[in-house]
């Protein structure tokens, strides 16, 4: 019973922050979809004019949604969540003291329903469009091969682990933690350029999840939890080692000062947290 207080104590309190993260991850999956809709659908132009150069379609791509997740990261909506937008993320977070524990299972409940509900949206919507093999749904899939699966983690557990420590490192300095989000997009820039054919670029479970109930297609499912948890996880170690004794400011893409009872700070006297700002009681 106090497990489930806390839950709605949390909710009362936070649910805006948590409606942010689910439109948080609802944003994103709409515009990657409409993306890769522009450039890969046959169509449009695109596709047909770069017929023979699939790393320069990725590359537009890969521009295209760094654009997006820096609009995400900075915007107000962002701000106020974090825009973790990632199960993965907010885990690694929760992991580091950031988040409390009823604040990190509705972040993860909000970002698994957003992805659930924009991918059923985007499928009703643009129907032929969504599910042309070109677009496939957004579905992230080993490659082809036996060793395809092992393939497929080794690369999500690698750039989970490498955009995590990158996001922790800028987070912790002063003068970098203001542009963690643009270095967010530039990882994501690259990974989409060349490591999408390894694993079809995932880094989220929710937003492959979401992807895979609407086409029915589940191959390989457990890699793209498994390995961006562990990998973003394996990350947080090697942080907590490097600055052992030296606490990470906060948990907010963006860039913060510590804000006294903010979700993302577990040593706040006042319970429930508040953040940004104190409700009026």
């Amino acid at each position: 019973m106090a497990f489930v207080s806390e839950m709605l104590v949390a909710w009362r309190r936070h649910w805006p922050h948590y409606a942010a993260e689910a439109a948080g991850i609802g944003f994103f999956m709409l515009c990657s979809a409409l993306l890769t809709i522009v450039v890969e659908h046959p169509a449009f132009p695109v596709r047909p004019a770069l017929a023979t150069a699939p790393l320069l379609r990725r590359l537009l791509l890969g521009v295209g949604v760094a654009l997006v997740i820096v609009c995400i990261v900075y915007n107000p909506w962002g701000k106020k969540s974090g825009a973790h937008i990632n199960p993965a993320v907010t885990l690694a977070f929760w992991q580091l003291g950031k988040i409390r524990r009823a604040d990190a299972l509705w972040y993860l409940l909000a970002q698994l329903a957003g992805a659930l509900l924009i991918a059923q949206v985007l499928q009703a919507v643009l129907g032929a469009y969504y599910a042309h093999p070109a677009v496939n749904f957004m579905l992230t899939q080993p490659p082809p091969g036996r060793n395809g699966q092992w393939v497929a983690f080794g690369a999500e557990l690698g750039i989970s682990f490498l955009l995590m420590l990158v996001l922790l490192l800028a987070l912790h300095h002063e003068r970098l933690k203001s542009t963690a989000g643009w270095l967010i997009g530039l990882l994501l820039l690259l990974y989409i350029t060349f490591e999408s054919p390894l694993s079809g670029m995932s880094l989220n479970p929710a937003r492959t999840l979401g992807s895979a109930v609407a086409a029915g297609s589940y191959a390989g499912l457990w890699l793209y939890w498994v390995a961006p948890i562990a990998g973003m996880w394996l990350a947080t170690i090697l942080f907590t080692a490097l600055h052992k004794g030296q606490s990470l400011t906060c948990a907010i893409l963006a860039g913060c000062p510590a804000a006294q009872g903010s979700p993302h700070e577990a040593d706040s006297a006042t319970e429930p947290p508040r953040y940004p700002q104190a409700v009026a009681e």
